[in-house]
C-alpha cells in the first residue's frame, strides 16, 4: 500500500478514536509514520492519565491495526 494511502487510513483510525479521548479532557495527534511505527503523541488530560499506555495499546493501536493492518506498533512520543 502506498504511503498515502496508510497515512490515510491511520487518519482515519484517529478520527475513530479521537471522541472518547476529548470525552476525558484529551486528544491525539499523529507525529509520523516510520516504516511500520506510528508515532503519536497524548495530549491534554491523556498525556499525564495512570492508564494512557493501555488506552495507547488496547485503543488506538488495535483501532489503527485494524484500518491499516501494516502497522505494527504504535508509540506515544511525550
Amino acid at each position: 500500500m502506498a504511503t498515502a494511502d496508510i497515512r490515510n487510513n491511520v487518519e482515519k483510525a484517529l478520527e475513530e478514536i479521537r471522541p472518547f479521548l476529548v470525552s476525558d479532557g484529551g486528544n491525539i495527534k499523529l507525529l509520523s509514520i516510520e516504516d511500520s511505527t506510528v508515532k503519536v503523541q497524548l495530549e491534554g488530560a491523556c498525556s499525564g492519565c495512570s492508564v494512557n499506555q493501555m488506552t495507547l495499546k488496547n485503543g488506538v493501536e488495535a483501532t489503527i491495526k485494524k484500518y491499516a493492518p501494516e502497522i505494527t506498533e504504535v508509540i506515544n512520543i511525550a
